[in-house]
Protein backbone atom coordinates (compact mmCIF):
# COMPACT_ATOMS: atom_id res chain seq x y z
CA UNK A 1 0.00 0.00 0.00
CA UNK A 2 1.14 3.18 -1.00
CA UNK A 3 1.83 5.56 1.70
CA UNK A 4 -0.67 7.93 0.76
CA UNK A 5 -3.35 5.37 0.59
CA UNK A 6 -3.15 5.51 4.26
CA UNK A 7 -5.38 8.68 4.44
CA UNK A 8 -8.33 7.22 2.77
CA UNK A 9 -8.28 4.30 5.97
CA UNK A 10 -10.10 5.55 8.65
CA UNK A 11 -8.76 6.34 11.74
CA UNK A 12 -10.66 3.93 13.79
CA UNK A 13 -8.92 1.13 11.52
CA UNK A 14 -5.70 2.46 11.91
CA UNK A 15 -6.25 2.01 16.28
CA UNK A 16 -8.13 -1.61 16.09
CA UNK A 17 -5.60 -4.00 17.69
CA UNK A 18 -3.95 -6.84 16.13
CA UNK A 19 -6.15 -9.64 15.10
CA UNK A 20 -3.90 -12.85 16.19
CA UNK A 21 -3.73 -10.81 19.78
CA UNK A 22 -7.11 -8.96 20.58
CA UNK A 23 -10.70 -8.48 20.09
CA UNK A 24 -12.32 -11.08 18.11
CA UNK A 25 -9.31 -12.47 15.84
CA UNK A 26 -8.18 -14.13 19.39
CA UNK A 27 -9.04 -17.47 19.39
CA UNK A 28 -11.51 -18.32 22.01
CA UNK A 29 -9.69 -20.88 23.91
CA UNK A 30 -6.63 -19.42 23.72
CA UNK A 31 -4.79 -19.42 27.23
CA UNK A 32 -7.17 -21.92 28.37
CA UNK A 33 -6.06 -25.52 30.67
CA UNK A 34 -6.32 -28.32 28.91
CA UNK A 35 -9.02 -29.30 31.76
CA UNK A 36 -11.43 -26.51 30.76
CA UNK A 37 -11.39 -26.48 27.17
CA UNK A 38 -14.99 -28.58 27.13
CA UNK A 39 -16.62 -25.98 28.89
CA UNK A 40 -15.07 -23.06 26.59
CA UNK A 41 -18.31 -23.82 23.89
CA UNK A 42 -20.60 -21.10 22.70
CA UNK A 43 -25.04 -22.05 23.35
CA UNK A 44 -26.63 -22.08 20.61
CA UNK A 45 -27.66 -19.02 21.01
CA UNK A 46 -24.22 -17.93 20.81
CA UNK A 47 -23.75 -17.12 24.43
CA UNK A 48 -21.46 -18.47 27.05
CA UNK A 49 -21.56 -18.25 30.97
CA UNK A 50 -18.92 -17.76 33.19
CA UNK A 51 -17.30 -20.32 34.85
CA UNK A 52 -18.46 -19.17 38.41
CA UNK A 53 -22.31 -19.48 36.84
CA UNK A 54 -22.30 -15.53 37.47
CA UNK A 55 -23.10 -13.55 34.36
CA UNK A 56 -23.89 -15.33 30.87
CA UNK A 57 -22.18 -13.35 28.15
CA UNK A 58 -21.90 -13.17 24.51
CA UNK A 59 -19.72 -15.67 23.34
CA UNK A 60 -17.85 -12.97 20.79
CA UNK A 61 -17.08 -11.33 24.60
CA UNK A 62 -14.70 -13.91 25.39
CA UNK A 63 -10.98 -13.42 25.23
CA UNK A 64 -12.02 -9.41 23.64
CA UNK A 65 -9.93 -8.18 26.16
CA UNK A 66 -12.42 -6.96 28.42
CA UNK A 67 -13.57 -8.54 31.65
CA UNK A 68 -16.88 -9.28 31.75
CA UNK A 69 -16.95 -11.97 34.31
CA UNK A 70 -16.61 -11.77 37.77
CA UNK A 71 -13.66 -14.21 38.19
CA UNK A 72 -12.40 -13.12 35.28
CA UNK A 73 -12.67 -16.25 33.23
CA UNK A 74 -13.76 -14.78 30.09
CA UNK A 75 -9.90 -13.52 29.03
CA UNK A 76 -8.22 -16.41 29.58
CA UNK A 77 -6.00 -15.43 26.62
CA UNK A 78 -5.50 -11.57 27.02
CA UNK A 79 -4.63 -10.77 30.89
CA UNK A 80 -7.56 -8.16 30.92
CA UNK A 81 -8.96 -9.73 33.75
CA UNK A 82 -6.68 -9.69 37.46
CA UNK A 83 -5.77 -12.77 39.13
CA UNK A 84 -6.17 -15.58 36.41
CA UNK A 85 -4.06 -17.35 35.08
CA UNK A 86 -2.84 -18.04 31.09
CA UNK A 87 -1.98 -21.53 30.05
CA UNK A 88 0.82 -21.88 27.51
CA UNK A 89 0.76 -25.17 25.78
CA UNK A 90 4.17 -25.19 24.55
CA UNK A 91 4.20 -28.43 21.86
CA UNK A 92 6.91 -30.47 22.18
CA UNK A 93 7.65 -29.96 25.88
CA UNK A 94 5.49 -29.69 29.19
CA UNK A 95 2.20 -26.98 29.51
CA UNK A 96 2.43 -24.96 32.04
CA UNK A 97 0.01 -22.12 33.86
CA UNK A 98 1.53 -18.22 34.75
CA UNK A 99 -0.35 -15.61 35.97
CA UNK A 100 -2.05 -13.51 33.47
CA UNK A 101 -0.22 -10.24 34.25
CA UNK A 102 2.71 -11.46 32.66
CA UNK A 103 0.65 -11.82 29.39
CA UNK A 104 1.73 -9.16 26.60
CA UNK A 105 4.08 -7.30 29.25
CA UNK A 106 6.52 -7.91 25.82
CA UNK A 107 8.99 -10.24 28.05
CA UNK A 108 9.98 -13.87 26.97
CA UNK A 109 8.58 -15.91 30.14
CA UNK A 110 11.23 -19.04 30.20
CA UNK A 111 8.25 -21.05 31.49
CA UNK A 112 6.06 -19.98 28.15
CA UNK A 113 9.23 -21.65 25.78
CA UNK A 114 6.16 -21.62 22.84
CA UNK A 115 5.88 -17.52 22.71
CA UNK A 116 2.01 -17.77 23.30
CA UNK A 117 1.83 -15.09 26.20
CA UNK A 118 3.33 -12.22 23.56
CA UNK A 119 2.53 -10.89 20.31
CA UNK A 120 3.06 -13.34 17.31
CA UNK A 121 6.72 -13.00 16.26
CA UNK A 122 7.88 -11.41 19.80
CA UNK A 123 9.43 -14.24 21.59
CA UNK A 124 10.43 -17.53 19.10
CA UNK A 125 9.26 -20.89 20.00
CA UNK A 126 11.71 -22.90 21.77
CA UNK A 127 10.01 -25.88 23.09
CA UNK A 128 11.52 -28.35 20.57
CA UNK A 129 15.33 -27.37 22.29
CA UNK A 130 14.00 -26.74 25.22
CA UNK A 131 11.92 -30.02 25.34
CA UNK A 132 15.36 -32.09 23.91
CA UNK A 133 17.28 -31.09 26.97
CA UNK A 134 14.70 -31.45 29.00
CA UNK A 135 14.07 -35.11 28.29
CA UNK A 136 18.00 -35.78 27.74
CA UNK A 137 18.00 -34.44 31.52
CA UNK A 138 14.98 -36.69 32.78
CA UNK A 139 16.59 -40.09 30.58
CA UNK A 140 20.12 -39.30 32.76
CA UNK A 141 18.26 -38.62 36.39
CA UNK A 142 16.19 -41.60 35.58
CA UNK A 143 19.04 -43.83 34.80
CA UNK A 144 20.30 -42.69 38.29
CA UNK A 145 17.32 -43.23 39.64
CA UNK A 146 16.93 -46.43 38.09
CA UNK A 147 20.63 -47.50 39.66
CA UNK A 148 20.06 -46.31 42.71
CA UNK A 149 16.84 -47.82 43.55
CA UNK A 150 18.42 -50.81 43.35
CA UNK A 151 20.68 -50.36 46.24
CA UNK A 152 17.70 -48.83 47.76
CA UNK A 153 15.92 -52.02 47.66
CA UNK A 154 18.43 -53.82 49.07
CA UNK A 155 18.24 -51.15 52.02
CA UNK A 156 14.52 -52.40 52.39
CA UNK A 157 16.16 -55.90 52.28
CA UNK A 158 18.02 -54.96 55.24
CA UNK A 159 15.44 -53.48 57.06
CA UNK A 160 13.21 -56.73 56.70
CA UNK A 161 15.81 -58.94 57.82
CA UNK A 162 16.54 -57.41 60.75
CA UNK A 163 12.56 -56.76 61.57
CA UNK A 164 12.45 -60.67 61.08
CA UNK A 165 16.05 -60.92 63.99
CA UNK A 166 14.53 -58.62 65.91
CA UNK A 167 11.06 -60.50 66.16
CA UNK A 168 12.69 -63.60 67.18
CA UNK A 169 15.47 -61.94 69.54
CA UNK A 170 12.50 -60.70 71.43
CA UNK A 171 10.49 -63.96 71.50
CA UNK A 172 13.38 -65.74 72.63
CA UNK A 173 14.62 -62.81 75.43
CA UNK A 174 10.70 -63.32 76.50
CA UNK A 175 11.02 -67.00 76.99
CA UNK A 176 14.25 -67.11 78.74
CA UNK A 177 13.05 -63.97 80.66
CA UNK A 178 10.17 -66.61 81.95
CA UNK A 179 13.00 -68.97 82.50
CA UNK A 180 14.97 -66.25 84.65
CA UNK A 181 11.63 -65.02 86.20
CA UNK A 182 11.26 -68.68 88.02
CA UNK A 183 15.11 -69.03 88.51
CA UNK A 184 14.73 -65.79 90.61
CA UNK A 185 12.01 -67.03 92.07
CA UNK A 186 13.18 -70.57 93.18
CA UNK A 187 16.31 -68.97 94.54
CA UNK A 188 14.27 -66.50 96.40
CA UNK A 189 12.08 -68.45 98.12
CA UNK A 190 15.52 -70.61 99.27
CA UNK A 191 17.27 -67.21 100.58
CA UNK A 192 13.90 -66.84 102.74
CA UNK A 193 14.28 -69.95 104.22
CA UNK A 194 17.21 -70.25 105.01
CA UNK A 195 17.87 -66.65 106.49
CA UNK A 196 15.15 -67.88 108.56
CA UNK A 197 16.91 -70.42 109.67
CA UNK A 198 20.21 -68.71 110.01
CA UNK A 199 17.85 -65.95 112.10
CA UNK A 200 16.83 -68.42 114.22
CA UNK A 201 20.34 -70.40 115.17
CA UNK A 202 21.71 -66.74 115.65
CA UNK A 203 18.60 -65.81 118.14
CA UNK A 204 19.96 -68.89 119.44
CA UNK A 205 23.38 -67.79 120.13
CA UNK A 206 22.89 -64.92 121.57
CA UNK A 207 21.30 -66.71 124.16
CA UNK A 208 24.94 -67.61 125.69
CA UNK A 209 26.64 -66.57 128.41
CA UNK A 210 29.36 -65.49 126.55
CA UNK A 211 27.39 -63.49 124.08
CA UNK A 212 25.52 -61.65 126.98
CA UNK A 213 28.95 -60.91 129.26
CA UNK A 214 29.96 -58.98 125.86
CA UNK A 215 27.04 -56.78 126.19
CA UNK A 216 28.05 -56.60 130.04
CA UNK A 217 31.59 -55.06 128.76
CA UNK A 218 29.94 -53.11 126.43
CA UNK A 219 27.65 -51.27 128.57
CA UNK A 220 30.10 -50.83 131.22
CA UNK A 221 33.28 -49.45 129.27
CA UNK A 222 30.22 -47.10 127.61
CA UNK A 223 29.51 -45.74 131.32
CA UNK A 224 33.38 -45.28 131.95
CA UNK A 225 33.90 -43.33 129.05
CA UNK A 226 30.89 -41.34 129.65
CA UNK A 227 31.84 -40.78 133.49
CA UNK A 228 35.88 -40.30 132.78
CA UNK A 229 34.59 -37.38 129.81
CA UNK A 230 32.51 -35.60 132.79
CA UNK A 231 35.72 -35.95 135.16
CA UNK A 232 38.35 -34.47 132.88
CA UNK A 233 35.39 -31.53 132.40
CA UNK A 234 35.17 -31.19 135.63
CA UNK A 235 39.07 -31.20 136.55
CA UNK A 236 39.46 -28.47 133.31
CA UNK A 237 36.55 -26.50 135.05
CA UNK A 238 38.96 -26.75 138.71
CA UNK A 239 41.81 -25.72 137.13
CA UNK A 240 40.57 -22.40 135.97
CA UNK A 241 39.02 -21.57 138.75
CA UNK A 242 42.24 -22.28 140.89
CA UNK A 243 44.60 -20.75 137.98
CA UNK A 244 42.62 -17.72 138.39
CA UNK A 245 42.74 -17.62 142.41
CA UNK A 246 46.61 -18.17 141.88
CA UNK A 247 46.99 -15.05 139.71
CA UNK A 248 44.38 -12.64 141.88
CA UNK A 249 44.75 -13.50 145.22
CA UNK A 250 46.63 -10.85 147.74
CA UNK A 251 49.57 -12.52 149.64
CA UNK A 252 49.57 -9.49 152.24
CA UNK A 253 46.13 -10.45 153.74
CA UNK A 254 48.02 -13.75 155.15
CA UNK A 255 44.80 -16.05 154.36
CA UNK A 256 46.54 -19.63 154.86
CA UNK A 257 43.65 -21.26 153.84
CA UNK A 258 43.89 -19.42 150.46
CA UNK A 259 47.67 -19.69 150.33
CA UNK A 260 47.18 -23.21 150.99
CA UNK A 261 45.02 -23.85 148.35
CA UNK A 262 47.47 -22.02 145.82
CA UNK A 263 50.75 -24.03 146.46
CA UNK A 264 48.75 -27.36 146.66
CA UNK A 265 47.69 -26.19 143.33
CA UNK A 266 51.23 -25.33 142.06
CA UNK A 267 52.47 -28.28 143.55
CA UNK A 268 50.52 -30.90 141.45
CA UNK A 269 50.83 -28.58 138.38
CA UNK A 270 54.78 -28.62 139.02
CA UNK A 271 54.97 -24.41 139.05
CA UNK A 272 56.83 -22.09 140.89
CA UNK A 273 54.72 -20.07 143.84
CA UNK A 274 53.85 -17.12 142.03
CA UNK A 275 55.21 -15.33 144.68
CA UNK A 276 58.43 -16.72 145.71
CA UNK A 277 62.26 -15.24 144.73
CA UNK A 278 61.95 -15.50 141.08
CA UNK A 279 58.39 -15.46 140.64
CA UNK A 280 56.10 -13.36 138.58
CA UNK A 281 56.57 -9.22 138.81
CA UNK A 282 53.95 -7.22 139.06
CA UNK A 283 51.81 -7.79 136.17
CA UNK A 284 53.18 -11.00 134.87
CA UNK A 285 51.75 -14.09 133.98
CA UNK A 286 52.00 -16.76 135.78
CA UNK A 287 53.33 -19.78 133.97
CA UNK A 288 54.70 -23.50 134.57
CA UNK A 289 57.90 -23.39 136.38
CA UNK A 290 60.71 -25.83 137.69
CA UNK A 291 59.66 -29.17 138.83
CA UNK A 292 60.31 -30.07 142.53
CA UNK A 293 62.67 -31.82 143.77
CA UNK A 294 61.49 -35.33 143.80
CA UNK A 295 59.27 -34.41 141.73
CA UNK A 296 59.01 -36.02 137.31
CA UNK A 297 57.10 -33.61 134.86
CA UNK A 298 55.68 -35.25 132.08
CA UNK A 299 56.65 -34.16 128.90
CA UNK A 300 54.58 -31.76 127.00
CA UNK A 301 52.06 -33.39 124.96
CA UNK A 302 52.55 -36.72 126.48
CA UNK A 303 49.30 -36.45 128.82
CA UNK A 304 47.48 -35.82 125.46
CA UNK A 305 48.58 -38.36 123.62
CA UNK A 306 48.09 -41.01 126.52
CA UNK A 307 44.43 -39.41 126.42
CA UNK A 308 44.36 -39.74 122.67
CA UNK A 309 45.41 -43.09 122.77
CA UNK A 310 43.25 -44.36 125.21
CA UNK A 311 40.15 -43.05 123.31
CA UNK A 312 41.38 -44.67 120.15
CA UNK A 313 41.35 -48.11 122.03
CA UNK A 314 37.74 -47.41 123.79
CA UNK A 315 36.85 -46.46 120.28
CA UNK A 316 37.79 -49.92 119.00
CA UNK A 317 36.69 -51.60 122.06
CA UNK A 318 33.38 -49.91 121.84
CA UNK A 319 32.98 -50.44 117.85
CA UNK A 320 33.17 -54.29 117.87
CA UNK A 321 30.10 -55.93 116.48
CA UNK A 322 29.56 -58.79 118.72
CA UNK A 323 27.47 -60.31 116.73
CA UNK A 324 30.20 -61.06 113.93
CA UNK A 325 32.05 -62.06 116.72
CA UNK A 326 30.63 -64.27 118.33
CA UNK A 327 30.16 -66.23 114.97
CA UNK A 328 33.39 -65.74 114.81
CA UNK A 329 34.30 -67.73 117.96
CA UNK A 330 31.37 -70.10 116.65
CA UNK A 331 33.14 -70.76 113.78
CA UNK A 332 36.47 -71.61 115.18
CA UNK A 333 35.35 -73.73 118.06
CA UNK A 334 33.71 -75.95 115.60
CA UNK A 335 35.58 -75.88 113.20
CA UNK A 336 36.23 -79.28 112.36
CA UNK A 337 32.37 -79.73 112.63
CA UNK A 338 32.42 -77.73 109.56
CA UNK A 339 34.97 -79.36 107.75
CA UNK A 340 32.07 -82.12 107.20
CA UNK A 341 31.57 -82.89 103.74
CA UNK A 342 27.99 -82.39 104.41
CA UNK A 343 28.62 -78.70 105.31
CA UNK A 344 31.55 -77.85 102.78
CA UNK A 345 30.17 -79.61 99.80
CA UNK A 346 29.27 -76.57 97.86
CA UNK A 347 32.68 -75.35 97.78
CA UNK A 348 33.03 -78.05 95.03
CA UNK A 349 30.06 -78.10 93.46
CA UNK A 350 28.99 -76.01 90.03
CA UNK A 351 26.52 -73.01 90.86
CA UNK A 352 23.58 -74.44 88.92
CA UNK A 353 23.93 -77.17 91.41
CA UNK A 354 24.05 -75.82 94.66
CA UNK A 355 20.08 -74.50 94.80
CA UNK A 356 19.29 -78.34 95.34
CA UNK A 357 21.88 -79.03 96.77
CA UNK A 358 20.94 -76.49 99.81
CA UNK A 359 17.38 -77.97 99.36
CA UNK A 360 18.37 -81.94 100.02
CA UNK A 361 20.67 -80.46 102.89
CA UNK A 362 18.04 -79.18 104.64
CA UNK A 363 15.75 -81.60 104.48
CA UNK A 364 18.92 -84.34 105.59
CA UNK A 365 19.41 -81.33 108.60
CA UNK A 366 16.03 -81.51 109.87
CA UNK A 367 15.74 -84.78 109.90
CA UNK A 368 18.89 -85.42 111.80
CA UNK A 369 17.62 -82.43 113.76
CA UNK A 370 13.61 -84.32 115.10
CA UNK A 371 16.70 -87.98 115.45
CA UNK A 372 18.61 -85.86 118.04
CA UNK A 373 21.54 -86.50 115.98
CA UNK A 374 22.25 -82.52 115.74
CA UNK A 375 21.24 -80.18 117.84
CA UNK A 376 19.73 -76.64 117.50
CA UNK A 377 20.53 -74.87 114.08
CA UNK A 378 23.32 -76.12 112.00
CA UNK A 379 26.64 -73.58 112.22
CA UNK A 380 26.95 -73.63 108.15
CA UNK A 381 23.35 -72.28 107.66
CA UNK A 382 25.00 -68.59 107.74
CA UNK A 383 27.55 -69.03 104.74
CA UNK A 384 24.85 -70.96 103.26
CA UNK A 385 22.61 -68.51 103.30
CA UNK A 386 25.26 -66.05 101.83
CA UNK A 387 26.25 -67.87 99.17
CA UNK A 388 22.63 -68.88 98.20
CA UNK A 389 22.08 -64.66 98.39
CA UNK A 390 25.35 -64.22 95.90
CA UNK A 391 23.26 -66.83 93.28
CA UNK A 392 19.69 -64.84 93.52
CA UNK A 393 21.89 -61.51 93.43
CA UNK A 394 23.63 -63.34 90.16
CA UNK A 395 20.57 -64.43 88.63
CA UNK A 396 18.41 -61.43 89.15
CA UNK A 397 21.18 -59.20 87.47
CA UNK A 398 20.85 -62.01 84.74
CA UNK A 399 17.32 -61.18 84.68
CA UNK A 400 17.66 -57.36 84.59
CA UNK A 401 20.21 -57.53 81.37
CA UNK A 402 17.71 -59.94 79.72
CA UNK A 403 14.73 -57.43 80.10
CA UNK A 404 16.76 -54.43 78.79
CA UNK A 405 17.92 -56.52 75.83
CA UNK A 406 14.32 -57.08 75.22
CA UNK A 407 12.93 -53.53 75.82
CA UNK A 408 15.78 -51.84 73.76
CA UNK A 409 14.87 -54.65 70.79
CA UNK A 410 10.94 -53.58 71.30
CA UNK A 411 12.33 -50.09 71.02
CA UNK A 412 14.14 -50.73 67.62
CA UNK A 413 11.30 -52.69 66.21
CA UNK A 414 9.10 -49.15 66.88
CA UNK A 415 11.54 -47.23 65.36
CA UNK A 416 12.86 -49.40 62.44
CA UNK A 417 9.21 -48.39 60.25
CA UNK A 418 8.50 -45.33 61.68
CA UNK A 419 8.28 -42.65 59.21
CA UNK A 420 9.58 -39.99 61.15
CA UNK A 421 12.78 -41.94 61.68
CA UNK A 422 14.50 -44.73 59.21
CA UNK A 423 11.32 -44.45 56.84
CA UNK A 424 8.03 -46.12 55.91
CA UNK A 425 10.29 -49.11 54.45
CA UNK A 426 13.08 -48.88 56.58
CA UNK A 427 15.38 -47.44 53.73
CA UNK A 428 17.75 -45.23 56.29
CA UNK A 429 17.77 -48.06 59.39
CA UNK A 430 20.96 -49.61 57.11
CA UNK A 431 22.59 -46.24 57.18
CA UNK A 432 22.36 -45.83 61.01
CA UNK A 433 25.27 -45.04 63.03
CA UNK A 434 27.32 -45.10 59.54
CA UNK A 435 29.66 -42.07 58.97
CA UNK A 436 30.41 -40.06 56.29
CA UNK A 437 33.87 -37.58 55.81
CA UNK A 438 34.38 -34.78 53.51
CA UNK A 439 38.27 -33.38 53.89
CA UNK A 440 38.52 -29.69 52.93
CA UNK A 441 42.10 -29.02 53.55
CA UNK A 442 42.27 -27.72 56.89
CA UNK A 443 39.55 -29.59 58.43
CA UNK A 444 37.92 -32.87 57.79
CA UNK A 445 34.09 -33.16 58.61
CA UNK A 446 32.45 -35.98 59.83
CA UNK A 447 28.57 -36.63 59.71
CA UNK A 448 27.62 -40.43 61.93
CA UNK A 449 23.89 -40.49 60.89
CA UNK A 450 21.75 -40.46 63.09
CA UNK A 451 24.02 -39.56 65.78
CA UNK A 452 26.81 -36.40 65.45
CA UNK A 453 28.38 -34.36 63.38
CA UNK A 454 32.02 -33.47 63.98
CA UNK A 455 35.16 -30.94 62.47
CA UNK A 456 38.95 -32.79 62.74
CA UNK A 457 41.67 -30.46 62.29
CA UNK A 458 44.39 -32.19 59.84
CA UNK A 459 46.81 -30.47 61.34
CA UNK A 460 46.02 -31.89 64.76
CA UNK A 461 44.23 -30.28 67.82
CA UNK A 462 40.56 -30.21 69.33
CA UNK A 463 37.60 -32.09 67.54
CA UNK A 464 34.49 -30.00 67.76
CA UNK A 465 31.11 -31.30 67.63
CA UNK A 466 28.83 -30.10 65.29
CA UNK A 467 25.82 -31.18 67.41
CA UNK A 468 23.51 -34.22 67.86
CA UNK A 469 20.90 -35.37 65.27
CA UNK A 470 17.84 -33.87 65.62
CA UNK A 471 15.29 -34.50 63.29
CA UNK A 472 14.99 -34.50 59.57
CA UNK A 473 13.22 -31.36 57.61
CA UNK A 474 10.79 -30.33 60.09
CA UNK A 475 8.96 -28.15 57.15
CA UNK A 476 7.81 -31.33 55.61
CA UNK A 477 5.42 -33.68 55.69
CA UNK A 478 6.79 -37.37 57.08
CA UNK A 479 7.14 -39.77 54.72
CA UNK A 480 7.53 -37.56 51.73
CA UNK A 481 11.20 -37.49 50.15
CA UNK A 482 11.21 -34.04 51.08
CA UNK A 483 11.22 -35.06 54.44
CA UNK A 484 14.25 -36.56 54.06
CA UNK A 485 15.99 -34.77 52.07
CA UNK A 486 17.17 -32.45 55.15
CA UNK A 487 18.74 -33.52 58.49
CA UNK A 488 19.77 -31.43 61.40
CA UNK A 489 22.11 -31.47 63.92
CA UNK A 490 22.35 -29.27 67.04
CA UNK A 491 23.48 -28.38 70.18
CA UNK A 492 27.26 -28.80 69.12
CA UNK A 493 30.26 -27.54 70.86
CA UNK A 494 29.82 -23.89 71.97
CA UNK A 495 31.45 -21.26 69.95
CA UNK A 496 33.85 -18.67 71.81
CA UNK A 497 31.56 -15.79 71.78
CA UNK A 498 28.86 -17.26 69.43
CA UNK A 499 25.94 -19.95 69.14
CA UNK A 500 26.45 -23.23 69.58
CA UNK A 501 27.17 -25.17 67.04
CA UNK A 502 25.10 -26.84 64.43
CA UNK A 503 24.70 -28.48 60.96
CA UNK A 504 21.82 -28.66 58.60
CA UNK A 505 22.53 -31.78 56.21
CA UNK A 506 20.82 -31.61 52.79
CA UNK A 507 20.80 -34.66 50.34
CA UNK A 508 19.29 -35.99 47.13
CA UNK A 509 19.08 -39.27 45.48
CA UNK A 510 23.09 -40.42 44.52
CA UNK A 511 24.80 -44.39 44.16
CA UNK A 512 27.27 -43.29 46.92
CA UNK A 513 26.62 -41.96 50.28
CA UNK A 514 28.72 -39.27 50.75
CA UNK A 515 29.33 -35.67 51.70
CA UNK A 516 29.80 -33.39 48.72
CA UNK A 517 30.18 -30.02 49.86
CA UNK A 518 30.90 -27.87 53.41
CA UNK A 519 29.98 -24.23 53.81
CA UNK A 520 29.99 -22.33 57.04
CA UNK A 521 26.58 -19.60 56.68
CA UNK A 522 26.58 -18.16 59.49
CA UNK A 523 29.11 -18.34 62.22
CA UNK A 524 29.59 -21.80 63.28
CA UNK A 525 26.17 -22.66 61.38
CA UNK A 526 27.27 -25.35 58.87
CA UNK A 527 25.52 -26.33 55.83
CA UNK A 528 26.43 -30.24 54.34
CA UNK A 529 25.39 -31.56 51.17
CA UNK A 530 25.45 -35.00 49.88
CA UNK A 531 23.82 -37.82 48.14
CA UNK A 532 22.32 -41.23 49.11
CA UNK A 533 20.78 -44.26 47.43
CA UNK A 534 18.25 -44.34 50.16
CA UNK A 535 16.29 -40.74 48.26
CA UNK A 536 16.60 -42.77 44.73
CA UNK A 537 12.81 -43.52 44.47
CA UNK A 538 11.84 -45.95 41.43
CA UNK A 539 10.97 -43.89 38.24
CA UNK A 540 7.54 -43.46 38.04
CA UNK A 541 7.04 -42.45 42.03
CA UNK A 542 8.22 -39.94 43.83
CA UNK A 543 8.90 -37.02 42.30
CA UNK A 544 11.94 -36.49 39.13
CA UNK A 545 14.56 -34.90 39.42
CA UNK A 546 18.27 -35.56 41.40
CA UNK A 547 16.92 -33.65 44.61
CA UNK A 548 13.92 -31.65 43.20
CA UNK A 549 11.37 -32.37 45.56
CA UNK A 550 8.08 -31.05 45.17
CA UNK A 551 7.98 -31.84 41.08
CA UNK A 552 5.22 -33.48 39.10
CA UNK A 553 6.35 -37.04 38.42
CA UNK A 554 7.23 -38.44 35.11
CA UNK A 555 3.84 -39.21 34.02
CA UNK A 556 2.33 -36.26 34.83
CA UNK A 557 4.93 -34.06 33.03
CA UNK A 558 4.90 -36.00 29.68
Amino acid sequence: MLPWLLLLVPIPALLAPTPALAGPGIPKTHGVAPNLLSRYTPSSKSTWKCLDGSKEIAWSAVNDDYCDCLDGSDEPGTGACPGTSFYCKNEGHIGTSIPATRVNDGLCEVECCDGSDEKSGVCPNLCKEIGDAYRQKLEEENKLRRKGSKIRSSYISFAKKEKKRLEESITSTLAEISVREKEVARLQDIVDRTESLSAAALEHKKQSPLYTSLLAHHEALTHLRSLHAASLAREAELGNILDGLRRGYNPNYQDMAVLEAVRGWEGVKGLKHIYDEGGLKDGEEGGEGEVKEGEVKVAEGEEERDEETMEKELDMLLDVDHVSLLLEHERHVNAPVEESILFDITSYLPDTLIPQYLTVKESIVSLLQKVGVVRGAVDGSSSDASRTRELLSAAQHSLKLTTEEKDKAEEDLKDLFDERWFGKEGEWKKLDKVCLEKDTGDYTYEVCLFEEARQKPNSGGQTFSLGKFHSWNEDAEPGTPAYYSKQHYRQGTKCWNGPNRSVVFLLTCGLENEILSVVELEKCEYQLTGTSPALCLPVGEGTTGVGTGGMKTAKEEL
